[in-house]
């Protein structure tokens, strides 16, 4: 699971150094889905009995990174969805998604 945390995080850095930007947007996308793998793997399963009253349970399973996980998922969504729409305008109205091209010119 660390092994794939981390080719995802290389990846997503890979595609965020590019001039490109979606590229740079599927990057960012690809770094928040290594994040949730890392909460997910951090979370495990823990051992002994959980707060229960009777029963005799061997493990259990934490809720709380399950749920920073669903808000990650969410926040994750809604900043694609919003570079995305940013750069399809920006593209519209520039022509380019090239970032070099989109600082403008050297003579300003």
């Amino acid at each position: 699971m660390s092994i794939l945390v981390g080719v995802l995080f290389s990846i997503g850095v890979y595609l965020i150094l590019t001039k490109n930007l979606l590229r740079i947007i599927l990057g960012t996308s690809i770094v928040g889905h290594g994040v949730n793998m890392l909460i997910i793997a951090m979370g495990g399963l823990n051992m002994g009995a959980p707060p229960l009253l009777g029963g005799g349970y061997g493990t259990f399973t934490d809720s709380l990174p399950q749920a920073l996980l669903l808000t990650a998922i969410v926040i994750n969504f809604a900043t694609t969805a919003l570079f995305l729409v940013l750069s399809y305008r920006a593209n519209k109205v520039l022509g380019t998604d090239d970032t070099e091209q989109l600082r403008g010119n050297e003579n300003e």
